[in-house]
């Protein structure tokens, strides 16, 4: 059984890459390159004409360690094990025989090198997953850093060593033929340059040695100053031009041809160049980093530098906050550590959007370019969003870590909006000079802004102007402590401020006067506002939560269980589960109606933010040191499943998070072996609570409500034109064979033989009266109501007229004595009683014995009603009051 009853891992959003180089193949068929990257346990392959992604692999049960291509396969080796992709996802071939962590793999036609950590080289046969050489290195001495196939040189390798020795093997016959002294750095990089016998040569100094292998001569040199050589690559369009990437991000572009250098790239990525190559004859250059970018190139500058053409991108630092925008649940807003706002789409990655990075100078910024960019804001902490109005002006406000100023963003020009929110009365001397913005909410018809302050302020803004409008308070403080946590009403009627000594205030939105307090048990941390349901969810710093109904202002219900620091809290849709998540690595699902705890699961990494999209299908997780956003499908949408409260002592097993691709449950390897001993039987409701309470039969309208209308509805229906005869007599009819056909007589009956058919005079019982006949004999009545359940209002009609003589009227009333005895059916039962008196009235009244049998159900019938009309008064009388006690 899975970890949680109510969720499962579904997929992960925000990855393109890792600290994997790239690798790229040529599709003979498609006549176009594809890139491949590693994005953890899984590898994307995107085409590089639009960067649109093609497939996702099959999940690895590690992380993958290196990829490579040949012209038909895909291999990759996560820990020890290598596998072969065919059609860039499916398993085709597993290679086991490393026993350390395998480092570098090299296609060589039909077979494939791979080196481990520990020295040992092994070469495959592809298709028969055979070992084809095994060989031996001591890693004290020659320690295996880079590796490539020389072009011409059949069956040899050239291998570079951290030692800065560069060997020549022949790996058909096992036979070094030539050791290079190198240049006494450590090899990084060997790559194959586009004249034979000639190959670059990357060292750890900053230096690129070009090297002619053949006499062991070097042709050329160049030096960069920013670190180990990461990645090389060679132009073949026509250009004798040389790529490096460093480890600081940037690239450079060398001339072969004057030896110099043409151009360079500064912070290209924000982290170490893993992977760079350049498009076979095409003036385009893909490149990607641990920055979790991916990105195309063309060289069309006049410099002979490279311009960037296209993108991918996700947070270079794990996001801080997350929240569903929109009501259609198919947008993620998220806040991540490198100041950048981003919109991921759970339907497809290519409406993912970025919505920039946060700039005190937006203008400079866009002049000098995110390179030299000094204006960069600190990352943003909390934001609230709001759908209406997009369109006309900004509709994402945000705190952001350490600042008083509030900026604003839109959703629709995607881009940082124009305002910064920020009081005047922080101008004026030093006193908020420390002053933050804490919380912020967005009202529900999108035109204002509230901002909670560490200083106790609660201000009022318009979003469109950016002017503020007023303050809450008297004389201007809304608490005497930080503000934690601000909330709208789903009208604009009242506002809600939370402070951090425990005290909830209430405040009319208009007038901006405090209607009420409240104390809470402990410190407050946040608040979270269910604006549908009226209810909000604060929470303590004692690790508990409290549920706050805004109408009647008060505490009614109180969930307790975590042991850290609670970091993220959201309703499902219909306010009926608050899940929360905490520090202890631990997502919680509480049942608000029973205050109950229903569903918990431990995951490998805490949460810091979670949020339920407004449909219920999807939770969506952001969680420590990690760069995605993690979905998990909501299993009570598609299948039942039983939501009894845990125990007490209840240990929660870890549910691991869900990859790039959706794995159906069991298939992931990686999954926990403990199955988890979940009460699964399923729950069936009883076929009534109480004796004293009534129950209706649940059956569609359609079966009763019109059981009195029918003649009505028959008359209604009737043909205004009676059918014609036709003139001419039907093709079906018998003809007699001849030179002209004609239609066959119909035979004669013989005189004297009557053709009325005369009503036998014994009466035989319908089947109805022959089941009320049994049900008396058995007092068992149920299959006499299973019958009428099962049929149309026409078929009721039918069996209730068949009832003939007194037996069998007594046996009718008697099954409905025992039906409102029972307080069960009881809205069909009125409907097939007032049937049976309007088709069997007069036979009824005119019987002795059957009018006192009237008179029985009619005091059974009083006294059930009398009962129900009792309890609705009184329910309506609470409702009413409820209604309209102001408190």
């Amino acid at each position: 059984m899975p970890a949680s009853k109510i969720f499962a891992g579904y997929r992960a959003l925000g990855f393109v890459s890792t600290h994997v180089p790239l690798a790229v193949r040529y599709h003979n068929k498609h006549k176009e390159n594809y890139v491949v990257t590693s994005v953890g346990r899984a590898f994307h392959v995107y085409n590089c004409s639009k960067l649109g992604i093609v497939s996702v692999s099959d999940i690895h049960p590690d992380e993958i360690n290196v990829l490579a291509v040949s012209s038909r396969h895909i291999f990759t080796a996560s820990g020890n094990v290598i596998r072969c992709f065919d059609r860039g996802r499916k398993v085709i071939h597993t290679y086991e025989g490393h026993e350390s962590e395998v480092t570098i793999l090299l296609p060589l036609g039909r077979h494939l090198m791979s080196v481990d950590i520990a020295g040992h080289v092994m070469v495959w046969d592809v298709h028969t997953e055979g070992v084809y050489l095994t060989m031996e290195f001591k890693v004290d001495s020659f320690t295996i850093t880079a590796a490539v196939h020389p072009n011409t040189y059949k069956n040899k390798v050239l291998l570079g060593s951290r030692q800065g020795v560069i060997q020549l093997w022949n790996v058909f016959n096992d036979r070094l033929l030539y050791t290079f002294t190198g240049w006494g750095q450590p090899i990084t990089v060997l790559e194959q340059a586009p004249a034979v016998d000639v190959v670059a040569v990357g060292l750890g100094d900053g230096r690129i040695i070009i090297h002619n292998i053949k006499f062991d001569e070097t042709v050329m040199k160049f030096t960069q100053d920013w670190g180990p050589v990461t990645s090389i690559s060679f132009r073949t369009d026509g250009h004798p031009t040389m790529v490096t990437g460093s480890a600081a991000g940037h690239i450079a572009f060398w001339d072969l041809e004057t030896r110099t250098l043409k151009s360079q790239e500064l912070e290209a990525h924000r982290s170490s160049v893993s992977g760079l190559q350049c498009l076979p004859n095409e003036p385009l250059m893909v490149t990607s980093a641990a920055d979790n970018t991916l990105k195309v190139w063309i060289f069309d500058q006049p410099d002979g530098g490279a311009r960037l053409l296209r993108m991918r991108e996700g947070h270079a630092a794990p996001p801080n906050y997350l929240h569903h925008y929109g009501n259609n649940g198919q947008s993620i807003l998220s806040a991540g550590q490198d100041s950048t706002l981003r919109l991921f789409s759970t339907v497809h990655d290519k409406h993912n959007r970025s919505l920039g990075r946060g700039s005190f100078n937006k203008a400079e910024t866009k002049r000098t370019g995110l390179k030299l960019d000094q204006h960069l804001m600190p990352p943003i902490t909390t934001f609230a969003a709001e759908s209406n109005r997009e369109s006309d002006w900004d509709n994402v406000v945000a705190c952001h870590r350490g600042l008083r100023m509030v900026t604003t963003w839109s959703t629709q020009r995607c881009t940082m909006g124009k305002h910064k929110l920020d009081s005047q009365r922080f101008h004026h001397g030093n006193e908020h000079r420390n002053t933050t913005a804490l919380a912020v909410d967005v009202s529900s018809c999108g035109n204002y802004a509230v901002i909670g302050y560490s200083s106790g302020h609660v201000d009022l803004y318009n979003l469109q102007s950016g002017k503020q409008r007023g303050s809450y308070g008297k004389p201007s403080k809304a608490h005497e402590c930080a503000v934690r946590g601000v909330a709208f009403d789903a009208l604009n009627q009242l506002l809600v401020t939370a402070g951090a000594d425990g005290v909830l205030k209430f405040w009319k939105f208009k007038c901006k006067s405090m209607i009420r307090e409240v104390k809470l048990s402990a410190q407050i941390s946040s608040i979270v506002m269910h604006r549908e349901s009226s209810m909000l969810a604060a929470v303590l710093e004692d690790f508990s939560v409290a549920i706050v109904d805004i109408d009647t202002r008060r505490v009614v219900r109180s969930f307790t269980g975590h042991t850290n620091t609670i970091t993220g809290l959201t309703f499902s849709p219909d306010a009926r589960w608050l899940i929360t998540s905490s520090m202890d690595a631990t997502v919680c699902t509480w049942n608000v109606v029973t205050g109950r705890l229903i569903d918990c699961f431990a995951v490998d990494s805490a949460v810091t933010s979670l949020s339920m999209s407004p449909t219920g299908d999807f939770l969506a997780t952001s969680h420590v040191d990690d760069l995605g956003v993690y979905l998990w499908s909501n299993v009570t949408l598609y299948s039942y499943v039983a939501l009894p409260p845990l125990p007490e002592g209840f240990e929660p097993q870890t549910l691991h998070l869900p990859a790039t691709a959706y794995v159906p449950s069991g298939e992931d390897s990686s999954s926990s072996e403990e199955a988890m001993e979940y009460d699964t039987s399923e729950f069936k409701s009883p076929e009534q609570i109480s004796d004293e309470l009534v129950t209706l039969s649940l059956l569609p309208t359609s079966r009763w409500l019109n059981l009195l209308n029918l003649d009505v509805i028959k008359m209604r229906n009737k043909p205004k034109v009676p059918p014609k005869v036709p003139k001419s007599a039907p093709f079906f009819l018998p003809t007699v064979t001849g030179l002209q056909p004609t239609f066959a007589a119909a035979e004669e009956k013989e005189k004297g033989e009557s053709q009325i058919l005369n009503k036998p005079d014994l009466h035989i019982a319908s089947e109805v009266g022959q089941l009320l006949g049994q049900a008396a004999e058995s007092g068992d009545y149920d299959p006499v109501l299973t019958r009428f359940k099962s049929q149309g209002a026409s078929a009721i009609d039918s069996d209730i007229r068949s009832l003939e003589g007194e037996e069998e009227l007594e046996g009718f009333l008697d099954f409905v004595l025992h039906v409102i005895d029972s307080n069960k059916d009881f809205e069909i039962m009125q409907a097939y009683l007032g049937l049976f008196l309007k088709i069997h009235g007069e036979d009824l009244s005119a019987s002795t014995h059957l009018a006192d049998k009237m008179e029985e159900v009619l005091k059974a019938q009083s006294a059930t009603w009398k009962r129900l009309q009792f309890s609705i008064n009184e329910s309506l009388c609470l409702v009413n009051y409820l209604r309209s006690a102001v408190l």
